[in-house]
């Protein structure tokens, strides 16, 4: 009879999830089933480190089901004597379940983010189910009631994975490619093809299937959104995941109880942005919107103060002390403010100030901002005075090879690696290029020999993408210049840092050292054609 030993934690200052009918599902599953008898359920509940060392001592399972929270990187959840959070870190947790390496066949970490402990669990246990995202309540206990079901059908733990992802499927959950199965006996890779495609436009739903983590880059800011007056700079060419990382930074930050905002300064009429005051006024008044609170303007925006100084009042006196709990400020599309110095000066450096000040001032520290953009910035800040110079920086990469891999599955293809090397030769790792050929492909109207074709021509997908960019080239003479020289050449070029950086920031172009080339054929092969060159 083999001991399936389910561990559960959720720890009092963590968002409360639905456990008990987790385990009540499974244990209604097994009863029923056929192979009834082969198995025995232990349940152990607010499990603590010494819990689930001695229960691994005492009970000797075949099977450790975990349910909880994960935190990625940091670990998983587990509770303190108190009954508050507690994380154990990926390494105890490998050491640990390597000295039951003899007796342990499958681990299930049923926990958001613990792609991480089961690849390191796998080290030393046979089949280890991890999620790689944020897997929602219902996911989390379909997938459980499905792989156990199978197990109690007299299938194999590669096959109960298979069912588990199904379960999800078959409930119009877009959650069944979270779950990822590392088996040294796995007959072949997971391809999710009941998956509903997604048009790769804009942002990347929160529960989108199609979201592929970036490690350590996600990780990375939700340690860094805890901190007291964080600021974390996303900076990426556009269509490369910001706004998309941005969003899941914020859902992580409400998901520990914060406050959000969102905004997005594309969103700012012209009449907004032709002074500071007008402009400061819009900003105070669509954060309080965000915030779903009640517009007070009229009674902070008075007397002969600045309107930087009336601004932090604004926030200090009244956004910051109605609401008792941190807050995380996205401020998306940042760009539009560099067309505009004078306000960029004096805006940033406003930002750069209050960062400072929660240092030492409790209020401040509450306040947590995310800052999207995709150009350098030219605009001249006093180092003492920009926010582009301090905090948390992430710069997004292309997608790696096995990433792309990755995506190509989840659009229920069977590539080799050949055709994965030919799309990544073709479009690079820009994850927007990499989707929307997979989601042509996937759609089936082209083919990967098709879409080489006419990619880099105004009759494929892709023809808005190189039209706008070509737009802008053509208003920047010496830009232009440098791309010829970039798209000409055989080797990467020096073209001059200004000229590199801002390629790079159009995303058009990649570093080898201190000089640059293009950062895929399309992007040779349309500007060549269109430039005649």
């Amino acid at each position: 009879m083999k001991k399936i030993l389910i561990l559960s934690a959720n720890p009092t200052n963590t968002s409360r999830l639905r456990l008990d009918e987790e385990v009540r599902e499974i244990q209604a599953g097994l009863e029923r089933s056929q192979c009834r008898d082969q198995f025995t359920i232990i349940s152990k509940w607010a499990v603590r480190p010494d819990d689930l060392r001695r229960s691994l001592l005492d009970y000797q399972p075949q099977i450790v089901h975990f349910s909880g929270h994960g935190a990625g990187e940091q670990g998983l959840v587990l509770e303190s004597k108190t009954g508050d959070a507690q994380l154990v870190n990926t390494d105890a947790l490998a050491r640990l379940f390597k000295l039951f390496q003899d007796t342990i066949e499958c681990v299930l970490l049923n926990a958001c983010y613990s792609e991480v402990q089961a690849e390191a669990i796998f080290q030393h246990i046979d089949c280890v189910v991890g999620m790689n995202q944020a897997f929602g309540d219902k996911a989390a206990i379909k997938f459980a009631v499905g792989f156990y079901d199978a197990l109690g059908a007299g299938r194999d733990y590669e096959d109960a994975y298979e069912f588990g992802c199904t379960a999800i499927d078959l409930e119009s959950i877009p959650e069944s490619a979270t779950p990822v199965l590392k088996s040294k006996s796995a007959k072949c890779v997971p391809i999710n093809s009941a998956i509903a495609l997604e048009n790769p436009e804009g942002q990347v739903p929160l529960e989108s299937p199609f979201y592929i983590k970036r490690s350590p880059v996600e990780n990375d800011c939700y340690e860094e959104v805890l901190r007291d007056g964080a600021l974390i700079r996303i900076k990426a060419p556009r269509q490369m995941g910001k706004s998309s990382l941005m969003s899941r930074v914020l859902d992580y930050g409400s998901k520990q109880g914060y406050e959000s905002a969102y905004l997005n300064f594309q969103s700012a009429d012209a009449e907004y942005l032709s002074s500071l005051e007008m402009f400061l006024q819009w900003f105070c008044a669509s954060v309080t919107d965000s915030l779903n609170l009640p517009e007070k303007l009229g009674d902070y925006w008075k007397g002969v103060l600045g309107s930087k100084n009336k601004c932090t009042n604004y926030f200090q006196r009244y956004l910051l002390k109605e609401i008792d709990k941190p807050i995380v400020l996205g401020l998306d599309e940042v760009d539009e403010i560099f067309k505009h110095p004078t306000i960029a000066t004096d805006f940033f450096g406003l930002l750069r100030a209050w960062h400072e000040r929660a240092k030492n001032d409790p209020d401040w520290q509450k306040l947590r901002l995310i800052i999207v953009h995709s150009k350098e910035v030219y605009v001249p800040l006093n180092i003492n005075q920009s926010p582009f110079n301090v905090g948390l920086p992430v710069e997004l990469p292309e997608l790696n090879q096995e990433q792309v891999q990755d995506l190509v599955q989840r659009h229920g293809l069977s590539w080799s690696n050949s055709q994965v090397q030919q799309l990544i030769m073709l479009v690079g790792g820009h994850p927007y290029l990499v989707r929307m050929a997979l989601y042509q492909i996937a759609r089936e109207r082209t083919t990967l020999d098709k879409l080489e074709q006419v990619a880099p021509t105004e009759a494929g997908p892709y023809n808005d993408h190189l039209r706008r960019h070509l737009l802008n080239l053509q208003e920047d003479e010496e830009l232009l210049a440098a791309l010829k020289q970039v798209v000409l050449a055989d080797e990467a070029v020096n073209v001059g840092t200004t000229e590199a950086f801002k390629l790079r920031s159009m995303g058009l172009v990649k570093f080898q050292g201190n000089k640059i080339m293009p950062l895929c054929n399309l992007y040779r092969k349309y500007f060549c054609d269109r430039l005649e060159l």
